[in-house]
């Protein structure tokens, strides 16, 4: 199972080397997403349809033949050829409809595609944190194998107990346990990368956590908000709804249709123009004030847009400034160089291997919740940067 575990990892994290880090993971997965690739191509799909609302009325065509009883064949004939337009005025109003709502489109597609690429960042700084304890079990299960062959050479030589043997043999157990717990949670995490790279191998080798947001919060806020897709999404649609209400306003306007006229008696024929027009009585009904609802309704959801990302950007930013403190407390280089004192009072026969584990017990913890911490702090200025991504 651990070999099994180990081949899936190395066999994942292969990946070409010109992408380095989590940006190159980012730039693969937008390249590959199947859900975002299905996206875009909804996108498309309704931007032509849009285009489509604009355009000309078919053409009409009519031909009537008449017969009598006195008349071998077609006694008289019609044939009606016209074209329906809009007032003019109207396609203006519709093409810069038109534009709002592919603009509309375009923050969905925008919001959705900033949702995809967030939730690859996220299991990316999984992975960091993942491997960070890998490695901590990894040093941990090297001590315990060099503790536990001190151990069974002093047992030989009477300077041992068997207890203090099984207490190390009881422990590397238990780490045994924790690294294939470990190795089992990173390998899953490396699948759902490669599942969102559409099956494709991703440049996972070297990737590090970034930086940390260095702006004063007010600059951090400002940013964000500026940047916020949802708000950028429900302004387009304000816009949209707006620009809607402009154009039901001329529903009122008739539609003119202009044609050609023949009929036919016998022998003779006679031509002539066809004029006419639609007046939208009925069909305009109630139009103008469903348009306004919407607007209204957009207008509200642009306002609570604004109101829930500058709430939650400033909560998130309040939490950065807490982790940050927690995280500077713990001195991570002053822990490493105690378990190597440690580890080298126990072979020197200055420390017991009680006193030992008493110890280097709390040092191990005070490391993984260093990790735990480090995670937490990276997940929320990504969570306040995601609209970057």
């Amino acid at each position: 199972m651990k070999k099994t575990l180990l081949t899936i990892i190395t066999a994942l994290m292969a990946g070409i080397a010109y992408a380095q880090g989590i940006d190159g993971v980012l730039d693969c997965i937008e390249r590959n997403n199947p859900e975002l690739q299905a996206l875009r191509k909804e996108h498309e799909a309704g931007c032509l349809d849009i285009k489509a609302q604009n355009n000309l009325d078919d053409p009409s065509v009519e031909y009537s033949p008449f017969f009598n009883k006195e008349t071998s064949g077609v006694a008289s004939s019609e044939l009606v050829v016209s074209q329906g337009f809009d007032f003019p005025t109207v396609y203006a109003a519709r093409s810069k409809a038109a534009n709002l709502q592919q603009e509309a489109l375009r923050q969905q597609l925008m919001t959705s595609r900033r949702d995809i690429m967030f939730s690859a960042a996220t299991l990316c700084l999984d992975l960091v944190c993942q491997q960070k304890r890998k490695e901590l079990v990894d040093k941990r299960e090297e001590n315990a194998i060099s503790l536990q062959r001190l151990c069974e050479k002093r047992l030989k030589e009477g300077d041992a107990t068997i207890l203090e043997l099984n207490k190390i043999k009881m422990d590397l157990m238990a780490i045994k346990a924790e690294k294939a717990k470990t190795e089992a949670t990173l390998a899953t995490t490396v699948l759902a990368l490669t599942s969102m790279n559409g099956g494709k191998p991703l440049p996972l080798s070297d990737i590090d956590y970034p930086d940390l947001p260095t702006e004063d919060d007010a600059t951090l806020l400002s940013t964000a908000i500026a940047g916020n897709r949802d708000i950028n999404e429900a302004i387009a649609a304000a816009n949209a709804s707006e620009q809607d209400v402009k154009l039901n306003r001329q529903a009122w306007l008739p539609k003119i249709d202009i044609g050609y006229r023949r009929n036919t008696d016998g022998s003779d024929a006679s031509n002539g123009f066809l004029v006419g027009a639609t007046f939208p009585i009925f069909s305009s009904k109630g139009k103008l004030k469903a348009a306004k609802a919407r607007q209204e309704s957009d207008r509200l959801k642009l306002a609570n847009a604004r109101a829930t990302a500058e709430s939650a950007i400033k909560a998130k930013i309040g939490e950065l400034k807490q982790l940050r403190r927690i995280a500077e407390a713990y001195d991570t280089t002053l822990m490493h160089q105690t378990l190597e004192l440690l580890m080298k009072a126990v072979e020197q026969g200055e420390m017991t291997i009680t006193d030992y584990y008493t110890q280097a017990d709390g040092v191990y913890q005070s490391l993984l919740a260093q990790i735990d911490i480090e995670r937490q702090l990276q997940g929320v200025a990504a969570d306040i940067r995601k609209d970057e991504l």
